[in-house]
């Protein structure tokens, strides 16, 4: 097989527990891949607004999942507190992202709709030509990180729906970070390197200190995974090199290696 990473160090900072899919897939094309997580994922603080949103399922319309880590941890904490994955067959499921709609499936759990974009935007848009055009009165809960995007509640509260943002995981700064070995790592070796979401950018920047990651990552080719966490890494100081169109690790594996590819013609 073709290996345009032949020679080439990938830094991946996705989660641990989520970075094998990418990590295979660079390998594939040839690359030596880092693992140097800038987040962990963990349980919420306490689950009183999940708790609460569980205990009266019977009332949303809709439950939006935005991430495969939002469906992982609700339904974990479904089962713990005595409930069916069967209880939500009644409520229409929307997941943003073909990974979380797969998560949802090998969980048994239906999928009414997975937006073709994965933006705040094109899930609102979605949503609207869905119930064709009428969001008013509608009861969505929308389970996700600690700490997210306000884009997607606020439209939808707009447009008349009642939402539910609850704390279903979090993202926290890896305990063990390195940033002696991250740096000798980056300026020794280190060509490129993969964000997965905005949080593994803003860690970064506060495990370095710094609002200024240009300085931290100089030289390095900076690659992102969605329109979102380049926006983040050009608030950070980043100059984004490859950004696929569609959100997905395999996306991104190839958009890195074609870039290479393209590099290396000239």
């Amino acid at each position: 097989m073709d290996q345009p990473l032949s020679g080439r160090t990938v830094v991946v900072t996705r989660a641990a527990s989520q970075a094998a899919e990418l990590t295979t897939l660079l390998e594939t094309f040839g690359a030596t891949v880092i693992i140097c997580p800038t987040i962990e994922i963990r349980e919420p603080d306490n689950y009183e607004r999940l708790d609460e949103a569980l205990d009266h399922l019977y009332g949303y319309d809709w439950l939006i999942f935005t991430s495969t880590n939002g469906v992982e941890y609700f339904n974990k904490r479904l089962l713990a507190r005595g409930l069916k994955l069967e209880d939500l067959d009644d409520i229409r499921v929307c997941a943003i992202g073909q990974r979380t709609a797969e998560k949802l499936h090998d969980a048994h759990v239906h999928v009414d709709l997975v937006p073709s974009l994965s933006t705040a935007e094109g899930v609102f848009a979605a949503l609207r030509e869905f119930s064709d055009g009428q969001l008013r009165g509608l009861n969505i809960l929308l389970p996700r990180a600690a700490v997210g995007r306000e884009v997607l509640p606020k439209a939808l509260e707009q447009a008349g729906a009642r939402v539910d943002v609850v704390t279903t995981y979090q993202t926290v700064l890896p305990e063990n970070f390195d940033r002696g070995r991250f740096s000798a790592m980056l300026t020794g070796s280190g060509d490129c390197i993969a964000f997965t979401s905005p949080s593994t950018i803003k860690n970064l920047a506060k495990l370095f200190d710094t609002h200024d990651l240009g300085k931290v990552l100089p030289g390095v080719v900076i690659a992102c995974l969605g329109s979102v966490t380049s926006t983040a890494a050009a608030e950070y100081g980043l100059k984004v090199d490859i950004q696929p169109e569609q959100f997905t690790a395999k996306d991104l594996a190839h958009a890195i290696a074609e870039y290479y590819s393209t590099k290396d013609l000239h």
